[in-house]
């Protein structure tokens, strides 16, 4: 993955965070007294933990929980993300930042909206600005 795409996901991921805690009073990203820079930076580690979280651990559950996504035709994935949504507030407060949820139904909103959110966001970027051409060519 390129450098460019890299940092539009991060930025897009961080985007995504920033208005779930904005939708959600269940969950809080940063403090009243922090500066804008402050909000920015932890919404930017947020989202490498997010990404990280996602890459190491969303394959091993898919792959051990394959029979839960099939038995509750999809609806087990809720359950997943919620949890990792919990997961990377908790890796979140090791890094001494504050991310909080309140609790499982929060988080299970709080997944929702980033996914959507992300998705979005996503949609409206293009592909080019996204992935970055090399050889010169454009389309």
């Amino acid at each position: 993955m390129g450098r460019v795409k890299l940092i539009v996901k991060i930025i897009v991921t961080g985007a995504a965070f920033w208005i779930a805690s904005w939708l959600l009073s269940g969950i809080q990203i940063g403090t009243s007294t922090d500066s804008a820079a402050d909000r920015i930076l932890t919404l930017g580690v947020i989202a490498v933990i997010f990404g990280i979280v996602n890459a190491v651990l969303k394959p091993i559950i898919k792959g051990l929980g394959c029979g839960f996504y099939v038995l509750t035709l999809g609806l087990f994935a809720l359950i997943v993300n919620a949890a990792l949504f919990l997961l990377v507030a908790w890796i979140a407060g090791l890094f001494d930042l504050v991310f909080s949820v309140d609790n499982f139904g929060w988080a299970i909103l709080g997944s929702l909206v980033v996914t959507i959110a992300g998705g979005v966001i996503n949609l409206v970027l293009p592909d080019r600005v996204v992935e970055g051409r090399r050889d010169g060519n454009r389309q």
